[in-house]
């Protein structure tokens, strides 16, 4: 298949995984706020940062080398939203203290999974083209999985200990997952800007 198909394949997939990323931001941030709970709310802004991502990736998608470069950059900037976010969370939960509800935490922390589980698979045919554009999308999906197993399990050890550390170190985990992949992305990014130089 050609760019100008592999494209327009693409461009679909990643609208679909915006507005799946989107409807869940709105569930996510709503459970999180009403429980306390530091990790959801980290996971919740990365529901909303991946949105962005895919619709930014929707805008370049047949742009030049050159600017997909530009644009991935820009994009591994983004995926440290979450990262602060989370700090800002963990910081205020210090304050107090308070364990969030395990059920809603657990539940939450499902839904989350499936929904990143349907985005990742969505996207996995297509992690291999446009660079460091897609590798964006697919990167923050993968690893939305691995926090949405860590929240899962967050929730069922709040439920055994009644602590809020296991939330506090999911939700710091989580930033740190984020800032990883903000890495990654922005060697693709770098690596494209140099093949464009070469073209």
């Amino acid at each position: 298949m050609d760019a100008q198909g592999a494209a327009s394949g693409l461009r679909p997939v990643v609208v679909r995984v915006a507005g799946l990323n989107l409807a869940y931001f709105g569930i996510e941030i709503a459970v999180a706020l009403t429980i306390g709970s530091v990790a959801l709310i980290a996971d919740s802004l990365d529901f909303l940062e991946d949105a962005a991502i895919n619709l930014l990736i929707f805008a370049g998608l047949g742009w030049s080398l050159r600017n997909r470069a530009r644009l991935g950059t820009g994009l591994a900037f983004i995926l440290l939203v979450p990262a602060i976010g989370a700090a800002w969370a963990a910081w205020d939960k210090v304050a107090d203290m308070a364990p969030p509800a395990p059920l809603p935490l657990t539940l939450t922390g499902i839904g989350a999974l499936l929904v990143n589980l349907t985005c990742a698979l969505m996207l996995a045919r297509h992690r291999g083209g446009h660079g460091s554009l897609t590798k964006a999308a697919y990167l923050s999906a993968r690893n939305d999985v691995a926090a949405n197993i860590a929240i899962i399990v967050a929730g069922l050890a709040t439920a055994v200990t009644l602590s809020p550390w296991p939330d506090l170190v999911v939700g710091i985990g989580i930033a740190i997952l984020n800032a990883d992949s903000a890495f990654d992305i922005l060697k693709a990014a770098r690596a494209e800007r140099r093949a464009a130089m070469n073209v």
